[in-house]
């Protein structure tokens, strides 16, 4: 990396701080160095850079496009998903299968945006950070955010349980997850239940419930959920922009649910 990439680098690291920012410091001063060795001569290096400066907090992450609560989602996710894809020792190629997958299906990531992804995962395997270090710096910039941070769970499941199965030490570190992030076990154990039930009742695991709920309840839950899960809500809580897909499946997910119980049971 040369002095140029280390400054901006160092400018992110130090904007973000904690062991986030050592990740995202190392990985987009390498990029930018990459990108003025791509382009040089052509408006780039110091100077090319120079003229995004003063856009507000995006002057730090120059041409990343995200603001810095967007760049603590970015960077904090797929940190967490190295940590949880090494937490059986060794990435083996099904969890590199499992991320990938999660990037190109779930996210529909490409271009720049993938190759992002992939440098913050391989960095922060690289890293000595621990995934409960990441958690505890995720959960302090989220922390009155809980839509978000319990998309981060789901998401965790999703990736962990896209084989069918998750291992002893995947369970563990979504567990440290789920207390770093305080979040209530009802809303736990309903995104635990969506992966692994079937038919209606992942419907009623979906909505947080139970088959015994009654028509009140059902209702009161779908009005919750479908306005925590908004896209306009959700735009307004600082997801980086490739994640609003996955969150506006889940909002679906939740409006497919509500519809299946309301024909199941035949509520108006």
């Amino acid at each position: 990396m040369s002095w140029f990439g280390k400054i901006l680098g160092g400018t992110i690291g130090f904007f973000l701080g904690g062991p986030l920012g050592m990740i995202a410091g190392a990985v987009f001063g390498h990029m930018i160095d990459k990108s003025n060795d791509l382009q040089n001569g052509e408006g780039s290096g110091e100077q090319g850079y120079s003229r995004r400066f003063g856009d507000s907090d995006r002057y730090y992450f120059f041409n990343t496009g995200y603001n810095r609560s967007q760049m603590v989602f970015f960077v904090g996710a797929f940190s967490m998903l190295a940590k949880l894809a090494s937490a059986d020792g060794q990435v083996s190629d099904g969890a590199r299968r499992k991320v990938n997958e999660f990037m190109v299906n779930d996210l529909s990531l490409s271009g720049q945006s993938y190759q992002y992804a992939q440098s913050i995962f391989e960095q922060a395997l690289n890293q000595n950070s621990t995934f409960e270090n990441l958690a505890d710096q995720f959960y302090e910039n989220f922390r009155g955010t809980p839509q978000i941070l319990n998309l981060m769970v789901d998401i965790f499941y999703r990736v962990a349980m896209v084989d069918g199965r998750m291992s002893s030490n995947e369970e563990r570190l979504i567990d440290y997850a789920v207390r770093a992030f305080r979040i209530p076990e009802s809303i736990h154990d309903s995104i635990r239940r969506k992966y692994n039930v079937k038919g209606s009742s992942k419907a009623y695991a979906t909505l947080g419930l139970t088959e015994s709920a009654t028509e009140a309840e059902i209702k009161k839950a779908y009005r919750k959920l479908i306005l925590e899960y908004h896209p306009d809500t959700i735009a307004a809580k600082g997801m980086a922009d490739e994640f609003k897909e996955y969150a506006t499946k889940r909002f679906r997910e939740v409006q497919e649910a509500y519809e299946s119980i309301c024909r199941e049971r035949n509520i108006k």
